[in-house]
């Protein structure tokens, strides 16, 4: 880093690209690390140098920009600053779109996760209809993604219907969010039969959601089953990592439970969970 803003300053043309590329990088490791605060100064400072450089030549750093706006929208939501955030997303979105609309082979997913991001942030500031909007339209990108090379794309089709479906249900529209987590539930399934270990915990995830919406619809006694098959998929995991799973082993367990008691059933009467007991099973 120190000797790239060494040569950047000596020659700006040549070596800015070099240290913006590398504050990005740096940006993603720290976030990772969980140093927000000086993952969001990395990031920010290499906006601000993709933004000098897409200035002077938009068609070879607007896609750099926009990919560093997106993570300093994610930097910035990390760490509570959600307007901030907003602003940040929405300019990547906006530069996608051009993007997109130029060259879709190469941007549309990009655009895809964007809007995704978008829905989260318009979301957490409780702008539903808006975070709704943009989640659609991310799931229809995705849908056709998916048609196209869905070996690439299901996972992102599925994880975007699971987002869906979360937006309704925050609005009230259960049956349609209904109908989005079933689907993704059902990519999910599949994807987790070609890979168990890669998506199993997607799909206990996206199992989680849908038997959210069932319990508020009314539907305990299905939500029971679909948080008991949850449960059972995560397991083998919560166990193998638990500072990774045992969080979403802990939150199916306490909806399983409370989806027992709405259907008027004792635990021992509802589908068996595998109890947990001798070492851990290999992850594989």
């Amino acid at each position: 880093m120190g000797i790239y803003r060494q040569l950047a300053q000596a020659n700006s043309q040549a070596f800015l690209p070099y240290l913006a590329a590398s504050l990005n990088n740096l940006g993603r490791d720290l976030s990772n690390l969980g140093r927000r605060e000086e993952a969001l100064e990395a990031t920010r400072e290499a906006v601000e140098h993709y933004r000098s450089l897409a200035q002077a030549n938009s068609p070879v750093f607007l896609p750099n920009l926009a990919a560093s706006l997106n993570n300093l929208g994610a930097d910035l939501s990390d760490l509570g600053q959600r307007e901030e955030a907003l602003r940040a997303t929405q300019e990547a979105v906006e530069h996608y779109r051009r993007l997109a609309q130029a060259n879709p082979q190469a941007f549309l997913p990009d655009l895809a996760r964007s809007l995704n991001n978008l829905g989260a942030d318009l979301s957490a500031l409780g702008r539903r209809e808006e975070a709704l909007e943009a989640t659609r339209e991310a799931v229809g990108i995705y849908r056709q993604l998916a048609q196209a090379t869905p070996q690439a794309f299901l996972p992102d089709l599925a994880l975007s219907l699971n987002n869906l479906g979360i937006r309704l249900s925050a609005l009230g529209r259960r049956e349609e969010a209904l109908k989005a987590t079933q689907e993704a539930v059902e990519h999910y399934r599949s994807l987790a039969q070609a890979n168990s270990q890669a998506f199993l915990p997607d799909l206990a995830t996206s199992l989680g959601t849908h038997g959210f919406v069932l319990l508020g619809l009314g539907r305990a006694r299905e939500a029971r089953e679909v948080f008991a098959e949850g449960l059972q998929a995560i397991r083998p995991f919560a166990r193998a990592l638990p500072a990774a799973f045992g969080g979403l082993e802990a939150v199916l367990r306490q909806l399983y439970l409370r989806a027992c008691e709405e259907a008027g059933l004792a635990e021992e009467e509802a589908s068996p969970l595998p109890r947990p007991f001798g070492p851990p099973p290999p992850l594989s």
